[in-house]
Parts: C-alpha cells; structure tokens; sequence
C-alpha cells in the first residue's frame, strides 16, 4: 500500500509535515523473507559438506568398507539425521532471525549455543543408548561446520551490508523522544548504514505543528500518536529513545497500539558507546532494569593480555627481523641520519616511555614541525600532506612498516599490540575529562581507530572509536582488531 492510498487520520491532517516520507524501497517480496532464504540454504550447504566431510574421512574407504568398519552404512542415516538436525537447531536458536541477521557477534554466538547444546545433547542420547559415536567422525564435523556456518554468515553478513549501503533492506524507522535525544540517534543510525534502520520521520512533544525537521526529517506527529504514524507511514519500527513522555506506561501503551500494525518497538536507552557484554538486564517487579558492569582495566584479563601481547609480538618480531633489517639499510642508504627514530610518548597513567620507529622523515624532522603547522597544533594533528616525509618514508607509512620497531616496546611492557595510539606530551595536555580516559589502558601498536578508516575519519569520530575501546575492550576484540589490521596493512586505506 502505498502514502497515496493510506486514509490520514485527523491527528495526521492537523500535524502532517509538508513532505511525506519516501515509498518503501527495495524488492517487491518482504525483504526479511529474502535475507532468511539465503541464510537457511547457507546453513544447509555448510552442515551437509561438514558431515559429509567427516563421513569420508571416517568410513569412506572403498570396497573395504564392511570388512574395515561395519557401521560405516548406520553413519550414512546418521550424517543425514544430524544435518537436519543441525539446521533445525540453528533455527530454533534464532540464528536466523531477521532481527540478529548480519548484526555481527550476536548472530555468531547463537550459531555458537545452537551446535554445542545439538551436539551436547547428541553426547548424552548416545551415552543413555550405549551408542558409541566414532569420535574421529564428531572430531572433523563439529569444526569444519562451525567454520563453514559461520564464514558463510560473514559473507552473507558483508553482501547484507553493500545492499543496505545502497538502501536497500532496511527497515522504515519512527523515531520518537525530545527534540536533542531524536537527533543524536538519527544522527547515529545514518552513519550505521549496516544496520538496517532507515529512519522517515520523527515524533516529538507536541506534534509537528510550528517545528523545524530533525536533521532534514520530518515531524510526523506527538509523541502520543507514534502508533497512529506508524501505520500511516508503513512503519516497520518504532525507536523510542530517551523523553518525559517515555513512562513504563506510556511504553506499555505503544506496545500495545502496534499489535495491530505490525510494527516492532525498539527503546534505546540513554546509553551510548557501551558494549553488550557490560550489559546485565534484570527484572524488578515487571520492569527491566539494565545494569552496567564497570569497564575492567585490571584483573585476571590483563594479566592473560600482557601475556598475549608478549607472545604474539614476540613471534612476530621473529618472522620481520630479515625485513626490518632491509628496511633500516634502506633508510640509510636514502637518507642521511640513524635508520631508528625514538621520541617520547606518553603511555599508560601519564607515564612517559621512549617509542621506537624506522625514521620516515628526513634529519631534524620535529624542529620544523611548528613552522609547518604554523603554531596550530591540535590534540590529533598529522599533516596530510607533509613535505617532511620521505620517499621511502612514504612508502613504509603507506604499509605502517615504520611503526614495527614497536614490537620491542610491547614487549618491553611500554605498549600493548592493540589500544589508543600514544602521543606526545603536547598533545595529551590539551585532553579534555573524555580524552584523559585513553590514558587508562596501555597505548597499542594498532587499534580500533587504525582498523575504521585511520586518518580519513574526522578527529571526533576517532577519539569515539579510542574511548569505546578503552570503556569495553576484550581480549576476543584484541584478536578481531588484529585480524582487520592484516588486512589493512595489505590493502591501505587512509594512512599518510
């Protein structure tokens, strides 16, 4: 149905903005029919090559296949029966749903729970039986089908998110609170195209009646008639963030009124940049109360990254001598002046330390730096095109190869393989209460920021990226920032 055909209520006549917003877009069958199908058959081709894989490699051997193993026809019957079982299982845990569809680390955990609690409970039906399931068999199916359900939701996830950059897939989004709070999560969602929310109006306290748009959209109506809007509009979720108007009543009441439309309700709490495993929801006479875990800067946890910072970088150091050496020839051989460039940073508690790089500009580089930036020297600053670079230099910054002398610093206990960037004493005493926190956690070789875009994110968006890393970091985060910086390094985007 489309904004033509669709009776305005009265409520709608007197508030309507003076442009609708947009006809649905996208295929002509629901959308999340569409992302379902293609994740089902993805988990069907990957359980049934997993089974099928451990089968073969277990029983598969020819004619001798009754003399050598006599069952080996049951396990036919049972890799059939387990890869149906596995796709139920997937399901069932809701894997599938359209809402935790390309969404990341929700989506994964629940494939995670859906194969352990299937093959969990596979091991104890066996041991009631007394059937002993050949363990080389479960030894390959189990971690070849992991692997192949979960690298086939990442590719799924990441064609998911091209179509959804296009603007297609999404969901037609009513947001709803006070004017300051509608804006900062419209704001948030159009920079987070992935995740499927495209917002068509707003409502706010007191309707659309003399109000300028949120951000170039338009003020649909009160707060008190987000219902009757969203199925006026063809809404297909009602985000309720934070207002005066938000009572568990009130919310209770909107739940309500859009039974019959359809449309799913979303509250976002007043909280920005906390991760979810900090997150403790917990019901107190019917309402849901959400607590937060402090952030974790010491502790067991640390002393496990320290180890794999001394681990990791130790191995690394021992695979890029060769290479090093080459390169620190070469900034010899192109430059006058020592290959090493040392400087002092400013690490973790404020605690000054001395960094080590392969020199990329030419000899006494730091004493023209205040005339090239004319006195303007911010908290982040970095000349994109800075005539003190070398060559070689450039080259060697391109690939971050100047930055692996760093390695030492890990493991001398200065820097860890993944956190905030160090900076200079100048830049840290213009830190702000926000910025102060990077200070918190050691400075890292690579980090969150590196891996999102580096140098072309704008300054503010970097330092979110650093203080969302300090408040809610993880060793599991340490490792996938790690694995985004490998491909970084092979194929650069923004480093200058």
């Amino acid at each position: 149905m489309t904004l033509d055909n669709r009776p305005p209520t009265a409520q709608l006549r007197r508030d309507a903005p003076m442009t609708a917003p947009a006809p649905r877009r996208g295929p002509a069958a629901p959308w999340q029919d569409v992302i379902v199908r293609r994740a089902l058959l993805s988990d069907l081709a990957a359980v049934t090559a997993a089974v099928a894989l451990g089968y073969v490699l277990r029983f598969d051997r020819g004619v001798e296949v009754d003399l050598v193993e006599p069952r080996g026809g049951q396990y036919v019957l049972i890799s059939v029966a387990l890869a149906e079982a596995w796709v139920l299982a997937l399901g069932l845990a809701g894997s599938r749903s359209p809402r935790v569809l390309g969404s990341g680390g929700e989506e994964y955990a629940r494939v995670a729970r859906a194969t352990a609690g299937l093959f969990g409970l596979a091991a104890i039906v066996c041991y009631l039986v007394k059937f002993d399931l050949a363990r080389s068999y479960v030894a390959v199916a189990l971690p070849v089908g992991i692997v192949a359900v979960t690298g086939g939701r990442w590719l799924l996830a990441r064609r998911l998110h091209r179509e959804r950059a296009r603007g297609e897939f999404q969901r037609r989004t009513l947001v709803v609170g006070s004017r300051d709070a509608v804006a900062d999560l419209c704001h948030r969602v159009g920079r987070t195209h992935q995740a499927g929310f495209e917002v068509v109006g707003v409502c706010l306290p007191g309707g659309a009646a003399r109000q300028e748009p949120v951000g170039g959209l338009p003020v649909l109506g009160r707060i008190e008639d987000a219902a009757t809007s969203a199925r006026a509009y063809d809404v297909d979720v009602v985000a309720v963030t934070a207002s005066d108007g938000a009572t568990p009543h009130a919310l209770k009441r909107l739940a309500w009124d859009l039974e019959s439309t359809g449309a799913e309700l979303v509250v976002v709490p007043a909280l920005a940049d906390v991760a979810a495993p900090r997150l403790v929801i917990t019901p107190v006479d019917g309402v849901p109360v959400v607590q937060v875990a402090p952030p974790g800067y010491t502790g067991l946890q640390h002393v496990l990254k320290r180890v794999f910072d001394v681990v990791v970088a130790t191995l690394i150091l021992l695979v890029v001598t060769v290479p090093l050496v080459v390169l620190a020839g070469l900034v010899r051989l192109t430059s006058p002046g020592p290959a090493l460039f040392t400087q002092q940073r400013i690490g973790r508690h404020g605690r000054p330390f001395t960094l080590f790089k392969l020199r990329s500009m030419r000899l006494h580089a730091e004493a023209e730096l205040a005339e090239l930036l004319d006195g303007d020297v911010g908290v982040f600053y970095k000349p994109k095109a800075d005539p003190r670079v070398t060559r070689l230099g450039r080259i060697m910054r391109k690939y971050s190869l100047d930055e692996l002398p760093q390695l030492l610093n890990v493991i001398k206990g200065d820097m860890s393989l993944v956190g905030p960037r160090p900076q200079v004493a100048l830049e840290v005493a213009q830190y702000d209460d926000a910025l102060r926190r990077r200070l918190f956690v050691k400075p890292g070789l690579t980090g969150l920021w590196q891996v999102s875009g580096r140098n072309d994110l704008s300054l503010d968006q970097g330092a979110r990226l650093d203080l969302y890393y300090v408040e809610n970091w993880s060793l599991l985060g340490d490792i996938g920032i790690m694995l985004r910086t490998a491909r970084e390094v092979i194929s650069p985007n923004g480093s200058y």
